[in-house]
């Protein structure tokens, strides 16, 4: 079991709000992307990645903008709320990038898998792949600077770092008995 000092971790309020938002957040996405909808017809399922990439790609315009865009957009925010949550500051900045990817690939996932169950909501392998992007690029854009910063604040509250005065070393004749030294 790894054990934190206070200077490793952000202070718990702000955990517990990061929590809070990550629960909120993650309730929010559930509910627009698991709910029925009627729709007259539904496309089939697309499990060739980038497959749906490409056809909106060479659709362009705005189109492509708002449906490659979006699904970016969705899950990004568990870029900082998974880390926020964790509440850790002294960590890798790669292990951290890492365990967040992850874990926001395995949520989009688990959504994609949820939504084969719901009807006239369609699984696409490509929204898995754009939300992993979006979880990775805030991550990126936010968590490395904003540890920097509350690492900086919490050492400018602990203040100058005490120091001991130096203490002088007895001449080597001294130290030996008889004067002699054996240098």
């Amino acid at each position: 079991m790894q054990r934190h000092g206070p200077g490793n971790t952000v202070a718990p309020r702000l955990r517990a709000t990061g929590f809070l938002l990550l629960v909120a957040h993650l309730l929010i996405v559930g509910w627009l992307m698991l709910r029925p909808r009627t729709v007259p017809w539904v496309p089939a399922a697309n499990l060739e990645p980038l497959a749906s990439i490409h056809a909106e790609l060479v659709r362009g315009g705005w189109s492509a903008v708002w449906h490659l865009g979006a699904p970016v957009l969705l899950l990004a925010p568990l870029g900082v709320l998974l880390p926020l949550a964790g509440g850790r500051l002294d960590v890798s900045p790669l292990g951290s990038m890492a365990r967040t990817v992850f874990a926001g690939a395995m949520i989009s996932l688990t959504i994609e898998l949820l939504q084969t169950a719901v009807p006239g909501q369609v699984p696409d392998v490509d929204t898995v792949l754009l939300n992993t992007l979006g979880v990775a690029l805030a991550h990126l854009a936010v968590v490395p600077g904003a540890r920097f910063r509350l690492r900086r604040r919490d050492e400018r509250r602990q203040g100058a770092t005490p120091r001991i005065s130096r203490v002088g070393l007895t001449p080597q004749a001294d130290v030996f008995s008889g004067g002699r030294t054996y240098f």
